[in-house]
This record gives structure tokens, C-alpha cells and sequence, in this order.
């Protein structure tokens, strides 16, 4: 049977790194519908828990409301702790919560009990939802949520800047100004000379297309003709449509006879006249 915990054995004040805090918060917006989880790790510094790295739990059994760390996930673990946190140990776990708040579940505290049962080890749990986060330790038989937690900046200590970079990369900054100053009209009146250069390359070139089609491709003509001849209604010169010309007459062919005209009946003749001569054609 396992011995009762001293009351002496708390959870001594933690001191979470805000890179860690980051990257936890990262990796539980990842998915928002099932829990992640991961490990923490640290060391004890001056009386105080501080976690400094941390590791996601990979090959987790994931589900909606609770998570679970499979034998793939301890051995994806340790591998990388091995190779490149090997001076510090396993301070906690961490998972999510999407969605229903802080707390920890009897399946969490079961966890907790078996696998973090020592009085360092922490566990945090973080909702991406409402961006609601807690810790939660041991004090004696107990495991109950933390109520001061610190949050370290790598940081700390450098000097602050608009750009929030260096020292030295604020003043090399501030010595380029100047020179910025100059640069920026000059680049923008070359990108200004880039852009006329660029419309009149492809004006010349639309141009030059048409020029060529006109050449190479032909040209349609529309001429109003007659529905009867098919001959054009309009005087077309040779040169644009040759074979619409009339043809020249041959020099050897006849001269087109024209029919004998029937004289009109003589209307001077008196009609007997007119009888008599039918009579004696009959005859």
C-alpha cells in the first residue's frame, strides 16, 4: 500500500517561461475540437519550479473530452528529451480543454496520480476557446488548482526599442535613416519609370501585331451585288478584285444577230382589201 503523502510535500512556486507559455497556446488552437496534450520541461532552481522547454505529446489517443498518452507518445518523448533536454527532467503535463473550461476530469486526475505523482510535477490546462488557462499541483493528498503562477521573459533586460530589437540593431537602424530618407523617392520614381516603360513596350508591341496581320492575313470586302445576275451594283477598281472585271469580248467571235422586227399592219388599208386578200390566200 502506498504511504500517505507529508503535508509538507506542495507544489513549490512555478515559474513558466513565456516562449513555453506560447507554444503550448499554439499547439492547443492547432485543434479546436479534440485535446492535445504534451509534457513540460524544467528543473528546480533557488527553491522554485521552472519550466523552461516543453514537448507535444505526438501519436496521442485523442478524443473530444479527453486524451490519453499511448506508448508511442511516452517513446516520441523521452527519445527527444534524450537528445536534446538531457540535464533536465519531466515537470508536468499539459492538455486542452476546447471549449469546456478548467478543470481536471477524473480521467486527467488519474493521469496526474500515476504518471506525475511527484511534488514538482504540475499540470496545465489551457481552453483555446476562451483563452482560460490553469495550473493545478499537489498540496499534501490534494491535488488542487495553483494560485500565483510567474511567467520569465528571455528577454528581459534588453533595451527597449520601436522595433523591438537590440541595442546594436537599433542603432545601425537609426544610422540608415538617412540614407532610407534618400532611397525611398528614388524608388519610387524607378518603379514610376519601370511602369511607363512596361506600357510602352506592350503598346508597341499590340502595334506591331496588328501591322503584321494586316499584311499576312486577308481582308474582307463586302460589295453589295445583284440577287438576279450576281454581278456587282458597285464599280470596283481591277486591282483590288480582278475576277469580279466584266470580260473583254474575243476578237473572232460572231456578232450577236438580232431577230427580224414584224412590221406593223398597215392601218391605211381599208378593211374589204384585208378580205379579199385572205380569200385569195385561202384559195
Amino acid at each position: 500500500m502506498k504511504a500517505a503523502r507529508e503535508k509538507t510535500d506542495v507544489t513549490p512556486p512555478t515559474v513558466v517561461s513565456s516562449e513555453v507559455a506560447r507554444r503550448i497556446r499554439q499547439h492547443a488552437r492547432s485543434n479546436m475540437k479534440t485535446e492535445v496534450c504534451g509534457v513540460l520541461i524544467g528543473s528546480m532552481k533557488n527553491g522554485s519550479l521552472h519550466i523552461e522547454e516543453c514537448i507535444s505529446g505526438k501519436d496521442a489517443a485523442q478524443a473530444g473530452t479527453h486524451v490519453t498518452f499511448t506508448q508511442d507518445t511516452w517513446e516520441h518523448i523521452y527519445k527527444v528529451k534524450d537528445a536534446e533536454f538531457p540535464d533536465q527532467r519531466i515537470v508536468g503535463w499539459y492538455h486542452s480543454h476546447p471549449g469546456f473550461g478548467i478543470f481536471l476530469s477524473e480521467h486527467d486526475t488519474f493521469i496526474h496520480r500515476n504518471f506525475f505523482s511527484a511534488p514538482e510535477q504540475v499540470a496545465w490546462v489551457y481552453d483555446p476557446h476562451s483563452d482560460e488557462e490553469g495550473f493545478f499541483g499537489w498540496s499534501g493528498e490534494r491535488i488542487e488548482r495553483l494560485g500565483l503562477i510567474a511567467v520569465s521573459d528571455a528577454h528581459g533586460g534588453e533595451e527597449c526599442s520601436e522595433t523591438h530589437n537590440s541595442k546594436e540593431q537599433a542603432d545601425a537602424y537609426e544610422d540608415e535613416g538617412p540614407a532610407d530618407a534618400l532611397r525611398e523617392p528614388q524608388a519610387r520614381q524607378s518603379s514610376s519609370l519601370r511602369w511607363i516603360i512596361a506600357m510602352l513596350t506592350h503598346l508597341l508591341a499590340i502595334a506591331l501585331g496588328l501591322l503584321i496581320a494586316w499584311y499576312i492575313f486577308p481582308r474582307v470586302l463586302v460589295v453589295p451585288v445583284d440577287p438576279q445576275t450576281g454581278k456587282p451594283l458597285v464599280e470596283l477598281p481591277s486591282e483590288i478584285s480582278p475576277g469580279l472585271a466584266p470580260p473583254a469580248p474575243a476578237a473572232n467571235a460572231p456578232a450577236a444577230t438580232k431577230p427580224a422586227e414584224t412590221p406593223p399592219p398597215d392601218a391605211s388599208r381599208p378593211p374589204e382589201e384585208e378580205g379579199k386578200g385572205g380569200h385569195a390566200q385561202s384559195k
